[in-house]
């Protein structure tokens, strides 16, 4: 077993879309998916930007504010996740900075309480 600090993983910093005080930090990748770190610092916004594939923004600390193709702001926190579909133009900022993860390829997200995974039986 290992144990990922995502906090420390060596992080890049991105201003593309303009963006400012985001970084990511990759950890995992297959032929369908990539695992990505996030930081978010107080204030810091990713520009509006289009899904390269279905993508799973997930908040392990912090608050973000995120925003898809409608344009409707939702703020989500730890335990929360948005997901945008592929080419579907979206934002994210945080006033108070955060920490999440995001899973970003060709991904079957189920609906709340929709069991995706049948797991083993």
């Amino acid at each position: 077993m290992r144990i990922l600090s995502l906090a420390t993983l060596p992080h890049r910093p991105i201003e593309a879309h303009g963006s400012k005080g985001f970084s990511v930090g990759a950890f995992g990748i297959c032929a369908d998916a990539h695992l990505i770190a996030v930081t978010l610092t107080p204030g810091g916004v990713i520009g509006p930007h289009p899904a390269g594939g279905r993508q799973v923004l997930a908040v392990l600390s912090g608050e973000a504010q995120v925003a898809g193709r409608e344009g409707v702001v939702h703020t989500i926190g730890p335990g929360e996740a948005a997901v945008w579909e592929p080419g579907e133009v979206h934002e994210t900022r945080s006033p108070s900075g955060l920490l999440a993860v995001i899973v970003e390829g060709d991904l079957d997200v189920g609906a709340p309480g929709e069991q995706v995974d049948p797991g083993d039986v």
